[in-house]
């Protein structure tokens, strides 16, 4: 985990502030640790971007994943054993 040095004041209504307290108060944790992580599932790291997915896949040897019908096969064979 990383460091906090950063601090911000956030203004809450009685009731969200209630809700923060009696949630740290049954988790018995900080009002400060359930905001970071609201704040973690409503604005997420975003993974990699399009180029580094590009660069990876252009970098990486190539892969035999066989003939056209063997991936056919594989893939309704798949289907098969998920319908039984």
């Amino acid at each position: 985990m990383s460091r906090l040095t950063r601090r911000t004041q956030v203004l809450l209504d009685d009731e969200r502030y209630a809700r923060l307290e009696r949630r740290a108060d049954e988790t018995n944790r900080s009002i400060g640790a359930l905001v970071r992580d609201a704040i973690d599932v409503a604005y997420p790291e975003r993974g990699p971007s399009r180029k580094d997915a590009f660069d990876l896949l252009r970098n990486s040897p190539p892969a035999d994943h066989g003939s056209p019908e063997e991936i056919k096969r594989e893939i309704l064979s798949g289907y098969e054993r998920s319908e039984a």
